[in-house]
This record gives structure tokens, C-alpha cells and sequence, in this order.
């Protein structure tokens, strides 16, 4: 079986929507750095469609969350976990991995809305969620790995 990572925030996650319930003293106070103001990733809510594709994905690829947490937010990690037992429950079971070097995860695919972090360096193929015109959204993704099985 294939192997597929996904990135949470702008793929899995809509971190604008995080932002949007922030204080304005919070927007203020962490300007330039809003992935570190505590419990940001408590307040986020799934990308549409994320968490249909996400169940969908398991079941042909061996899948996994594949995410950063920001260094200088203490609550970021568990947060984020909380936000995956939450919205995908038993099908991302211990299959949450962070690391700031993307690159050292082995595997076919990674869904990724950016190219930082290693992603760049991704030895499989990188599905460019949102940037590549061919993945704005959920539904050409899902479209595009069901022929990949």
C-alpha cells in the first residue's frame, strides 16, 4: 500500500478561521507571528471537505498527518493533536507525526499547501494543496489519487 502524508494547517485545517476568532489585543499582540499565540490551533475548524477526504484517503493509502508545530507556541502540540482526535477520531490513531524536516518522512505522496519545512526536499510526490491550480480543493485531490492506487 502507498504511503500519503497530509499536512494539517491550510489542507486539513483552516487557520484563517483560527485567526477570525482571535481577540484584536491577540491579532495586536502576536502580529507577524499568529501561529504563536496560545491555543490559536484549539480554535480552528476543518477545511471543507477535509474530513471526508481524509476518511476516503485511508482506506486506499496507508495515511498520515504530517505537521509542524510552531517552536515558541508552548500549547501548539497538543492542540493540534486534540484537533485530530477530535474531527478524524480512531482513523488517525497514533498516525500524527511532527517534524520541522518533512523530507526525512519517506513515502509516495504529501498533500502541502507550501514548500517550506522540507517539503521542497520530499522525495515522493508533492501535491501542492491550494498553490497548483489542479488542487484548489478537496475533491480534485481526491479525484487525482484515486487513479494513483
Amino acid at each position: 500500500m502507498k504511503i500519503l502524508y497530509i499536512d494539517m494547517d491550510n489542507v486539513l485545517v483552516d487557520f484563517k478561521s483560527g485567526i477570525d476568532r482571535l481577540t484584536e489585543q491577540e491579532k495586536l499582540e502576536y502580529e507577524g507571528d499568529l501561529d504563536d499565540v496560545p491555543k490559536i490551533f484549539s480554535k480552528m475548524d476543518p477545511m471543507p471537505g477535509a474530513i471526508e477526504a481524509y476518511k476516503e484517503l485511508s482506506s486506499l493509502f496507508d495515511t498520515y498527518i504530517l505537521t509542524t508545530s510552531p517552536w515558541n507556541n508552548r500549547s501548539a502540540l497538543g492542540d493540534k493533536l486534540d484537533w485530530v482526535k477530535k474531527h478524524l477520531g480512531d482513523l488517525a490513531y497514533k498516525r500524527i507525526i511532527f517534524s520541522h524536516h518533512k523530507n526525512l518522512n519517506s513515502g509516495d505522496f504529501l498533500i502541502d499547501d507550501r514548500l517550506k519545512n522540507g517539503v521542497e526536499k520530499f522525495r515522493g510526490e508533492h501535491i501542492h494543496f491550494g498553490e497548483d491550480k489542479r488542487f484548489l480543493e478537496w475533491s480534485s485531490v481526491l479525484a487525482y489519487l484515486r487513479e494513483k492506487t
